[in-house]
């Protein structure tokens, strides 16, 4: 089967369609005839050897899919789903843990479900981090959130979610045309980076309160920056360093506010079943009320996947940039 491969650790340059050996399931996986694929940060980290746990090249790049269940020997029959893998996502078959993977809804394309997964459970436990999922009585009223990099797939994902659970969201990006789309979805604040400081614009804006928590995949020196954006209490939750900057903090920067920082791994979460299953159930429900959209920014072709990872690599994107697989 052809399969868009890792032949060695580096740029997008390593990345080559080969033909690879079929994908086989064990007892507790599916076989998905692949017709989409996700792309995200960690896809980065790992064709440059960054990203943890993964094997020596050559490997087969992806974690994230669309497409359609084998049954049998038939894959036009099977159902259509969307899933999540560690690896081997971006080929024409791939398989997944039967947990991890989930139905389509009738009236999405493949590309829109290849752009669900990682983003949306991803924002889902930044907000269960934060403390703000609408469950108990310690939700903060009136409760904000600072979004990094909101106009990409996360981004645009937290803010989908945010408006459901009635969160004053803020959030950055390097473009006025990428936050002015943002709005549309939500957000409330927009904060252009490059033309103001978004410490002191939260300082400014929240009238020197700050947020309940910031949601901060930038890492060097804006994991200690972010700290400084929250208020009594506050909460940091990191899941990346967009930057390739190691993510730097003095912790005493935490003692006046009784602030704290977390850390956010999909990979790992993936791997707990009752917490990904309690997941699902709520964003099920949005999805099925016509409440969450996937913001797919550009899709490519799979012969063009090196053009994709180049466009995420630089930060120019909207949204999520997909693959076309089949």
């Amino acid at each position: 089967m052809k399969a868009l491969v890792i032949t060695r650790f580096g740029g997008p340059e390593v990345l080559e369609l080969q033909q690879v050996p079929d994908a086989h399931p064990a007892p507790e996986q599916l076989l998905v005839k692949v017709e989409a694929g996700g792309l995200n940060f960690a896809d980065l980290l790992t064709a440059r050897g960054g990203y943890a746990g993964t094997p020596k090249p050559p490997l087969t790049a992806g974690r994230e899919f669309a497409g359609r269940e084998f049954t049998r020997n038939d894959d036009s029959s099977g159902r259509r789903v969307m899933g999540y893998t560690q690896w081997a996502a971006f080929a024409e078959k791939t398989v997944a843990q039967r947990n991890l993977v989930w139905p389509i809804p009738d009236n999405w394309t493949a590309e829109q479900a290849a752009a669900f997964p990682v983003n949306f459970f991803t924002a889902y436990f930044a907000y269960w981090k934060a403390g703000l999922l609408d469950k108990t009585n310690d939700k903060p009223a009136g409760a904000r959130v600072l979004i990094h990099a909101v106009a990409g797939g996360v981004g645009t994902a937290a803010v989908q979610i945010g408006k459901l659970l009635g969160i004053e969201m803020y959030g950055t990006s390097s473009s006025d045309d990428k936050l002015a789309r943002v709005r549309d979805l939500g957000l409330q604040h927009g904060i252009n980076y490059k033309q103001r400081d978004y410490a002191e614009a939260i300082k400014d804006l929240t009238r020197g309160e700050g947020v309940d928590a910031v949601f901060e995949m930038l890492g060097g020196e804006h994991v200690a920056k972010s700290v400084k954006c929250v208020r009594d209490f506050g909460r940091v939750i990191v899941y990346g360093a967009a930057t390739g900057e190691t993510p730097l903090l003095d912790t005493r920067l935490l003692y006046a506010k009784g602030a704290s920082v977390h850390g956010l791994w999909l990979s790992y979460l993936s791997a707990n079943r009752p917490l990904m299953e309690s997941a699902w159930k709520q964003l099920s429900e949005w999805l099925a009320a016509g409440k969450l959209h996937p913001v797919v920014g550009k899709v490519f072709p799979l012969e063009e996947a090196r053009a994709a990872y180049t466009l995420m690599q630089e930060g120019k994107n909207y949204g999520k940039i997909v693959l076309k697989i089949s």
